[in-house]
């Protein structure tokens, strides 16, 4: 109940969400932040560091 409230949603759509398998980025990151934690999204390729993926912060949305 405490992330439905967090997230500004009822319950059912929170059990909803956690049954879709196709949520945007941005819907990930808003469950994970109401969750108390950051969303990164890296790309690791192999002989190469990984490389964090920015263009998903929520700076990004008002643009």
């Amino acid at each position: 109940m405490k992330l439905a409230e967090q997230l500004g949603v009822a319950q059912s759509e929170v059990s909803r969400l956690e049954q879709r398998t196709d949520l945007y980025v941005s819907t990930r990151r808003d469950v994970v932040e109401a969750m108390g934690g950051e969303l990164e999204i890296r790309a690791k390729f192999p002989g190469s560091p990984a490389v964090t993926i920015g263009q998903f912060s929520k700076d990004r949305d008002a643009a």
